[in-house]
Order: C-alpha cells, then structure tokens, then sequence
C-alpha cells in the first residue's frame, strides 16, 4: 500500500464524505434501519451518530485500518453498541440469515467485486431482513455516462478505487435482491459525479 493510500487518502475520504448535502440521505438511510444492523465500508464511522432507539446493535465493516481507527473515536460515542470489524465486503466474517438490515452509503461504488459483496449481503440477511442504500453511480444521460466511462479509470486511482459508472440497481438486483424502493436524486456538483440511488431491497 502507498504512501499515499495510507496516510493521506484516508483523511481525504473523510473530509469528502462529511459534506452537509449527504447528511439528509444519511439521516433517511440510517433512521429506516432495525434490529441488528451491518454496515458495510463504514469507514470514519460518520453514520454512528445517526443511529437510533429502533437498533440493537452496529456491526461496522470496514477494510482500511486508518479509517477503522477514526471510526473507533465515532463508535465510543454512540448510543448503540458498535463492533468494528477490519474485513471486506466479499468475505463477510459472519454466519447465515443473523442480520436485520443491511446498510451500504456511498460504498458500492469502490468494492472491486461488487457482486461478490452483494452475495455476502443477501447471504448474512434473514429472510426478512432488509438492504438499505444510497450511493452515486451511472447516470441516465448517454452523454454523462460516456464521460463517466471516460474519467472511471483515472477517477479510481486518485479515490480509492472509486467507480464512477456503475449502474445500482442493476447490481443489486442482479444480485438476488428485490428492489422495494428507489429513488434517482442529483446533488449539485459534476454530472459524471452526482448522480444518486437511494432505496431499499428484500431478500427476494
């Protein structure tokens, strides 16, 4: 792992993802959520404050050590149990159909298998349980999305291996999920960069 990748991306990822107009998405996201709840890529840990009374536990899993010890700072103030696990996204480190919800904000996008993760997801859910997501990804302009095509490469080595052109929906329900929810928001911002899907899936 680089210099850069370790020290400075980190930092760089939490500053980005505390910008007040993700907060109204992070707040909708997180109060839907119950029971015991997985968080997948919590990085610095800035949805533990927004958990409420209608969760029993937070399982947070995050690959990045750096940002997994920023997240311990969040997590010893929460008003629910937090454990925090250093593991990725395709290899869940959890047994079958435990978890009630499932929540993912802004971390499809930089899982380098994708599909892989959202197997693990629907495998660890009880039949009941719930995925619960924002995230940005492809937008429906051919225009956008060819310059988002253009940019992914580049994009992702200077963010963490953050794709700009994946298309949400399609994954999810790729994946075995049924799609319950969905909703298609831009932020301000680049085109190729703010383009949302915020929703909810079942099991299937």
């Amino acid at each position: 792992m680089s210099f850069y990748q370790r020290h400075v991306l980190p930092h760089l990822l939490d500053f980005a993802m505390r910008q007040k107009q993700m907060l109204p998405f992070r707040r909708r996201v997180i109060g839907a959520a119950e029971g015991t709840v997985l968080e997948i890529g919590i990085g610095s840990g800035l949805n533990l404050p927004l958990y409420g009374a209608s969760v029993r536990a937070v399982i947070g899993l995050e690959p990045s050590p750096e940002l997994l010890r920023m997240a311990r700072t969040r997590a010893a103030r929460a008003s629910v149990p937090v454990e925090l696990l250093e593991a990725s996204a395709e290899a869940v480190p959890l047994e079958g159909a435990g978890i009630d919800t499932v929540v993912t904000t802004w971390t499809l996008c930089t899982i380098p298998d994708a599909p892989r993760a959202l197997a693990e997801m629907r495998r660890v859910l009880k039949p009941s349980g719930n995925l619960l997501f924002v995230e940005h990804g492809r937008a429906p302009e051919p225009g956008v999305a060819r310059w988002q095509d253009r940019l992914d490469p580049f994009w992702g080595c200077v963010a963490g291996g953050c794709h700009l052109n994946r298309k949400i929906d399609a994954l999810i329900a790729g994946s075995g999920f049924r799609i319950e929810a969905l909703e298609n928001v831009r932020l301000p911002g680049p085109r190729t960069h703010t383009f949302l899907y915020e929703g909810r899936a079942g099991k299937g």
